[in-house]
């Protein structure tokens, strides 16, 4: 399995490029999962949904199924945050992960950049720049619209 991170800074467009990554990858026949690192807290279920009014009568994990998906709901009551690892561990029958977040982790990453404010030279594992600036790096930058480029720099160097 592949583990391709995007990092960068807010609002640097970290989730637009990912899901252009994943929709290009998905359109080669690529099984894709994706996770997602978040900051603060975030709900998958909102106001008078069944999965919201167990969660909130006590239930630590609810999971909600269909025909169509399923989803796990586990409440961490502010202890430890998963690790990448055991969320990766949570995923079957997948090609690529697309990591957008965890910068801190050991995972080769692509970072994406906006304005003057960088990573590379702060956090390890960065592999490529995506970024419409100039820049002075000897690591491979490609432009923002450069979707099939940056694939195929995935699928050979990750």
């Amino acid at each position: 399995m592949k583990i391709v991170g995007i990092v960068g800074w807010k609002d640097s467009g970290k989730t637009t490029i990912a899901t252009k990554i994943i929709n290009k990858l998905s359109s080669k026949n690529f099984r894709v999962a994706s996770i997602k690192h978040a900051h603060h807290e975030f709900d998958i279920d909102h106001e008078n949904t069944d999965s919201l009014k167990h969660r909130l009568a006590g239930s630590s994990q609810v999971i909600v199924s269909s025909s169509k998906r399923w989803v796990k709901i586990s409440e961490l009551n502010n202890s430890k945050e998963k690790t990448l690892d055991e969320l990766i561990n949570q995923l079957s029958e997948i090609d690529i992960v697309i990591v957008e977040g965890f910068k801190n982790e050991n995972h080769p990453k692509i970072e994406i950049i906006k304005n003057d404010n960088y990573l590379f030279s702060k956090i390890k594992n960065i592999k490529a720049i995506i970024t419409n600036n100039k820049l002075e790096t000897n690591l491979k930058i490609f432009k923002n619209d450069e979707i099939d480029n940056i694939v195929d720099f995935i699928l050979k160097e990750f």
